[in-house]
């Protein structure tokens, strides 16, 4: 069998290559002030998100776990509910799912596209799915 190179997923410096300087310079200044909970800085990227999200307000998280914990305790996310989440993912998508007592169902992705399979999806909703949480690589 030939040797293959891996395929990286994810090149985080090279996506934030065009923006590094942008990107180092606002990092030094909400260190710099030390308030980095809660800080004007904070404000800014919340109204930022929500302007772009078009919503009321953006919230930011520490990280995608506890966003995605509290999308779902918005949701009022239950036990008995259940949750649709792609088999192809981290293990952080279901976590806050089980965290809640509600059952993560799993579906299959389109082997092109790595996203949900949309018949899959349709096939696994029940009375009981309150939610689905669809994950793109």
């Amino acid at each position: 069998m030939p040797d293959i190179p891996p395929v990286p997923m994810l090149d985080v410096p090279r996506g934030n290559a065009p923006l590094r300087d942008e990107i180092i310079a606002a990092i030094t200044v909400v260190v710099d002030s030390g308030r980095f909970l809660f800080g004007p800085d904070v404000q800014k990227l919340e109204a930022a998100c929500a302007r772009w999200s078009g919503t009321k307000h953006g919230i930011g998280c520490a990280s995608g776990s506890d966003a995605l914990l509290l999308s779902l305790m918005v949701l009022d996310i239950k036990p008995g509910d259940e949750v649709i989440c792609p088999s192809f993912t981290f293990f952080a998508t279901a976590s806050p799912v089980t965290r809640l007592g509600a059952t993560p169902v799993f579906v299959d992705i389109d082997p092109v596209t790595f996203n949900i399979d949309p018949a899959a999806l349709e096939a696994a909703i029940t009375p009981n799915t309150k939610a689905v949480i669809p994950v793109h690589l």
